[in-house]
């Protein structure tokens, strides 16, 4: 499927199911988030890297209104609903302060893939403890998916975007497997050179 939306690129990867609570002040904006909150309908969130739109973004819904301040701000709450890619941007568009895209709707996997999820988040758990911090997901572990895990994983905003770029749950998944290794193996290296520092002035027995 090919449709024109309208677009609010950011800095920021959104995922589909993903729940985003945006503080709108910029008038074009506020337009359109007045527009789409009153017909129901979508707009989309492209991925903005080293200065450049992406190719590919996610479809948000204005689930509720929170807040109108006087000035017209908004305080809003969306929900990422699918993957795009941009055919063509639309910079001027008659009586609109924003911009618009022509997208396209790429097939996009999202099946559960449970005993491949639970090995990864035991993964994240263990990150999580390294770094002490302490996380609750609003799915339980059997329901959960890719997207719900990375945000949470320290990935950079272009990792984030390269995921986005993956339409399968596994290739995902994999995605996020790699990268939780490679990071705990990292910590673990940092706390052996911690160590090592701590022994430095000391005495040590040798053997």
């Amino acid at each position: 499927m090919t449709n024109f939306i309208p677009i609010f690129p950011v800095s920021t990867v959104v995922y589909p199911n993903e729940t985003i609570n945006l503080h709108i002040f910029e008038p074009k904006y506020i337009q359109l988030i007045n527009e789409c909150f009153e017909t129901n309908k979508v707009f989309g969130i492209p991925v903005i890297i080293n200065n450049t739109i992406a190719e590919m973004g996610t479809t948000l819904k204005v689930n509720s209104i929170i807040k109108k301040y006087d000035d017209g701000k908004l305080d809003i709450i969306t929900e990422g609903v699918d993957v795009f890619s941009i055919l063509e941007i639309i910079h001027i568009i008659p009586n609109k302060l924003y911009s618009g895209a022509i997208v396209t709707y790429p097939e996009n996997e999202k099946g559960l893939l449970t005993n491949k999820m639970k090995q990864i988040y035991k993964q994240v758990l263990a990150l999580h403890k390294f770094l002490q911090v302490t996380k609750k997901f609003k799915r339980e572990v059997e329901e959960m998916i890719s997207y719900d895990i990375a945000h949470h994983i320290c990935l950079s905003v272009e990792e984030e975007y390269n995921l986005l770029q993956l339409l399968k749950e596994n290739q995902r998944l994999e995605f996020l497997k790699r990268h939780l290794l490679k990071m705990l193996q990292t910590m673990q290296q940092t706390e052996k050179l911690k160590e090592k520092i701590k022994l430095n002035g000391h005495f040590r027995e040798l053997r």
